[in-house]
């Protein structure tokens, strides 16, 4: 049973939707397999846990 993970931006549930079921089909493609046995684990990380450059993602300036 293949297990995906995914760690990213906290994200509303129907974009998870989107996502799982996207990777859930690209899966049972390359492997050949039921998307049943295909399980896909979100992993939220907030913006005060993730930094880039040694600058937290909250601290970040928006670029206009």
């Amino acid at each position: 049973m293949p297990m995906i993970t995914v760690s990213g931006p906290a994200t509303d549930v129907a974009q998870k939707r989107k996502l799982v079921e996207g990777l859930t089909k690209a899966a049972t493609e390359a492997y050949g397999l039921p998307a049943d046995t295909i399980v896909v684990i979100i992993q939220e990380n907030p913006p005060e846990n993730v930094a880039r450059g040694g600058v937290l993602l909250t601290d970040r300036q928006p670029k206009s």
